[in-house]
Formats: structure tokens, C-alpha cells, sequence
């Protein structure tokens, strides 16, 4: 396996869970059924938060400099996607109380070495793609364009961190061992968001597969 190959597995043998994860369906689980912009940005500032605050502890105890300096940037990135959203709420950063860690990050955080947690932030920015998809397509029904634009902008930023993920996972990978526990921490974090994805939905007497 290369790196170069890695994305396209991991989307392969996540695809249905990925399919359902990018259906109106998982909006409609992230605001518990609230579907309403304010539930929305609560969802969304909630989202950023926890990633910035995963990519911040593996800033401080990954093994290599490439890792800890690329998380570092990471979670800087997520702090902005978190002010930015958060200031759709016309409330003060310090005032916003998030709530609990998303499922995704609960598992991400314990994730040990760099191959695994390079992995399992390629799988977590694989998910939220699909979330990032659903919210522009939210706020383009709301007749709202520059919101939606923002998420726009956001998911671009995604773009970027899967071509640096990718490019980091060539550096850290250096055995097949290695390749294996990046693979099964990406698709983990995919499993973790599908899990509460359908959870949610049952919890709240939805079918959480489609209708056909």
C-alpha cells in the first residue's frame, strides 16, 4: 500500500457508512431533529471544537516533528473553523459552552502512535467531508449564501489537510504493520461517526437506512 492508494481504500471499505453519513439523514442526527440554523452552527461549533482540541493533546506527544508540528496546524485550523462558527450565534467564543465530545473524537483521542492517528484523522476528514456537504446544502435551502459559503470554505480547508495527511502517512508508515493500524484507525473513526449516526436516529424512532 502507498498513500496514494490509502484514501481510495479507505473509501471503499467504508462506503456505505460514508453514503449514509453524507445523507440528509446525519443533519437531521447532529441537531437531533432541530433542523434549524442555530442548531446547526451549535452542531458544527461543537464539531470544530472537539477537533481542534484532539489535534492539540497529538500536537504535544507525537512521536515525530513532522507529526507534532502538522497536528499543531491542525488544530490552529479547527480553533478558526470554531470562532468562525461560533460567531454565527452572536455569541463570544468565551461564552460557548460546548457539548459532549462527539463519538468520532472520544475515539480518535485514544488512538496511540502516529501511524494510527495520522490514519485516524485522514478517516475523521474523510466523515466530515460528508458533514461539511450537508451543512452547504442546509444553508442553499435556507436561501442563505454566504453561510453557505463558509461552509464552503471550510470543507476546501479539509481538502488541504487530506493532502497533508496523506503526504504525513508516507513519512510515518514504515512497515506493512504500519499501513495496517493506519488503515484500521481511519475506518474506526468512520465506524465510531456511522455508530452514533445510527443511535441517534434510532434513539428517536428513525430508520437511519435509506428508503428504497
Amino acid at each position: 500500500m502507498n498513500a496514494d492508494e490509502f484514501l481510495d481504500l479507505v473509501r471503499d471499505d467504508n462506503e456505505t457508512a460514508l453514503s449514509r453519513l453524507g445523507s440528509s439523514k446525519s443533519l437531521y442526527a447532529e441537531t437531533e431533529g432541530k433542523m434549524e440554523p442555530e442548531t446547526v452552527f451549535r452542531a458544527a461549533a461543537d464539531a470544530e471544537f472537539a477537533a481542534s482540541e484532539t489535534f492539540r493533546q497529538w500536537a504535544d506527544d507525537a512521536a515525530a516533528e513532522s507529526v507534532r508540528e502538522a497536528f499543531a496546524d491542525f488544530a490552529d485550523q479547527e480553533r478558526d473553523h470554531y470562532e468562525q462558527v461560533v460567531g454565527k450565534l452572536d455569541e463570544d467564543v468565551a461564552d460557548h459552552e460546548p457539548s459532549e465530545v462527539p463519538a468520532i473524537h472520544e475515539y480518535l483521542r485514544d488512538l496511540d502512535g502516529d501511524p494510527a492517528r495520522v490514519g485516524g484523522f485522514l478517516g475523521r476528514t474523510v466523515a466530515s467531508e460528508k458533514s461539511k456537504e450537508q451543512m452547504v446544502g442546509f444553508f442553499v435551502g435556507q436561501a442563505d449564501p454566504q453561510t453557505a459559503q463558509l461552509f464552503r470554505d471550510l470543507g476546501d480547508d479539509l481538502d488541504g489537510q487530506l493532502e497533508r495527511g496523506t503526504e504525513l502517512l508516507a513519512d510515518v508508515c514504515e512497515s506493512d504493520a504500519d499501513w495496517d493500524a493506519a488503515l484500521d484507525a481511519a475506518s474506526g473513526a468512520i465506524q465510531a461517526a456511522y455508530d452514533e449516526y445510527t443511535e441517534t436516529l434510532e434513539g428517536m424512532g428513525v430508520n437511519p437506512k435509506p428508503v428504497c
